[in-house]
Protein backbone atom coordinates (compact mmCIF):
# COMPACT_ATOMS: atom_id res chain seq x y z
CA UNK A 1 0.00 0.00 0.00
CA UNK A 2 1.36 3.37 -1.04
CA UNK A 3 0.37 6.80 0.27
CA UNK A 4 -1.20 9.26 -2.16
CA UNK A 5 -2.82 12.65 -2.19
CA UNK A 6 -5.54 13.55 -4.68
CA UNK A 7 -6.64 17.08 -5.45
CA UNK A 8 -9.78 17.50 -7.52
CA UNK A 9 -11.27 20.72 -8.86
CA UNK A 10 -14.99 20.34 -9.45
CA UNK A 11 -17.12 22.69 -11.53
CA UNK A 12 -18.39 25.64 -9.45
CA UNK A 13 -22.03 25.16 -10.45
CA UNK A 14 -22.47 22.11 -8.18
CA UNK A 15 -24.79 22.45 -5.21
CA UNK A 16 -23.51 21.48 -1.75
CA UNK A 17 -25.35 18.16 -1.95
CA UNK A 18 -23.88 17.37 -5.37
CA UNK A 19 -20.40 18.35 -4.17
CA UNK A 20 -20.70 16.01 -1.16
CA UNK A 21 -22.15 13.24 -3.35
CA UNK A 22 -19.20 13.52 -5.74
CA UNK A 23 -16.76 13.31 -2.82
CA UNK A 24 -18.57 10.25 -1.45
CA UNK A 25 -18.54 8.61 -4.87
CA UNK A 26 -14.74 8.73 -5.05
CA UNK A 27 -14.15 7.76 -1.43
CA UNK A 28 -16.47 4.76 -1.88
CA UNK A 29 -14.63 3.85 -5.10
CA UNK A 30 -11.27 3.85 -3.28
CA UNK A 31 -12.63 1.84 -0.35
CA UNK A 32 -14.28 -0.63 -2.74
CA UNK A 33 -10.99 -1.48 -4.43
CA UNK A 34 -9.16 -1.95 -1.13
CA UNK A 35 -7.87 1.53 -0.37
CA UNK A 36 -8.04 3.38 2.92
CA UNK A 37 -9.00 7.04 3.33
CA UNK A 38 -6.60 8.84 5.70
CA UNK A 39 -7.99 12.37 5.53
CA UNK A 40 -10.39 14.48 3.47
CA UNK A 41 -10.36 18.26 3.24
CA UNK A 42 -13.01 20.04 1.12
CA UNK A 43 -11.57 23.52 0.53
CA UNK A 44 -14.71 24.84 -1.11
CA UNK A 45 -14.96 27.55 -3.74
CA UNK A 46 -11.63 29.12 -4.76
CA UNK A 47 -10.43 31.26 -7.64
CA UNK A 48 -8.51 29.52 -10.39
CA UNK A 49 -5.10 30.77 -11.52
CA UNK A 50 -6.36 30.66 -15.12
CA UNK A 51 -9.75 29.92 -16.69
CA UNK A 52 -10.63 26.26 -17.23
CA UNK A 53 -13.54 25.58 -19.60
CA UNK A 54 -14.42 29.31 -19.34
CA UNK A 55 -14.77 29.07 -15.54
CA UNK A 56 -12.74 31.27 -13.19
CA UNK A 57 -13.63 29.49 -9.93
CA UNK A 58 -13.77 25.87 -8.84
CA UNK A 59 -14.70 23.69 -5.88
CA UNK A 60 -11.48 22.23 -4.48
CA UNK A 61 -11.25 18.91 -2.63
CA UNK A 62 -8.08 17.30 -1.26
CA UNK A 63 -7.93 13.70 -0.05
CA UNK A 64 -5.07 11.68 1.40
CA UNK A 65 -5.34 7.91 1.07
CA UNK A 66 -3.49 4.59 1.07
CA UNK A 67 -4.02 2.27 -1.84
CA UNK A 68 -2.43 -0.37 -4.05
CA UNK A 69 -0.51 1.10 -6.97
CA UNK A 70 -2.96 -0.12 -9.64
CA UNK A 71 -5.87 1.85 -8.10
CA UNK A 72 -4.74 5.23 -9.44
CA UNK A 73 -5.16 4.21 -13.07
CA UNK A 74 -8.71 3.04 -12.43
CA UNK A 75 -9.48 6.18 -10.43
CA UNK A 76 -8.05 8.35 -13.21
CA UNK A 77 -10.45 6.79 -15.71
CA UNK A 78 -13.40 7.57 -13.41
CA UNK A 79 -12.25 11.17 -12.94
CA UNK A 80 -11.80 11.73 -16.68
CA UNK A 81 -15.31 10.39 -17.36
CA UNK A 82 -16.93 12.72 -14.83
CA UNK A 83 -18.22 15.95 -16.41
CA UNK A 84 -18.18 17.70 -13.02
CA UNK A 85 -14.39 17.38 -12.69
CA UNK A 86 -12.39 20.23 -14.22
CA UNK A 87 -8.92 19.00 -13.17
CA UNK A 88 -7.33 16.41 -10.91
CA UNK A 89 -3.82 15.70 -9.69
CA UNK A 90 -2.32 12.67 -7.96
CA UNK A 91 0.73 13.05 -5.73
CA UNK A 92 2.74 10.16 -4.31
CA UNK A 93 3.60 10.89 -0.69
CA UNK A 94 6.86 9.66 0.82
CA UNK A 95 7.21 8.91 4.52
CA UNK A 96 8.28 12.48 5.29
CA UNK A 97 5.22 13.97 3.59
CA UNK A 98 2.94 11.57 5.47
CA UNK A 99 4.60 12.54 8.75
CA UNK A 100 4.36 16.26 7.92
CA UNK A 101 0.67 16.02 7.01
CA UNK A 102 -0.06 14.12 10.21
CA UNK A 103 1.69 16.74 12.32
CA UNK A 104 -0.05 19.58 10.53
CA UNK A 105 -3.49 18.01 11.05
CA UNK A 106 -2.88 17.40 14.75
CA UNK A 107 -1.57 20.92 15.40
CA UNK A 108 1.97 19.86 16.30
CA UNK A 109 4.57 22.44 15.17
CA UNK A 110 6.20 21.31 11.94
CA UNK A 111 9.07 23.79 11.92
CA UNK A 112 7.78 25.64 8.84
CA UNK A 113 5.54 28.10 10.65
CA UNK A 114 6.31 31.80 10.53
CA UNK A 115 7.71 33.19 13.73
CA UNK A 116 6.76 36.75 14.60
CA UNK A 117 9.33 38.76 16.52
Amino acid sequence: MNNYELMVIFTPVLSDDDFKASQKKYTDFIKGIGGEIVHENPWGLKSLAYPIQKKTTGLYWVMEYKAPSNLNEQLKIQLLRDDNVLRHMFTVLDKYAVEYNGKKRSGVPTGTEKVEL
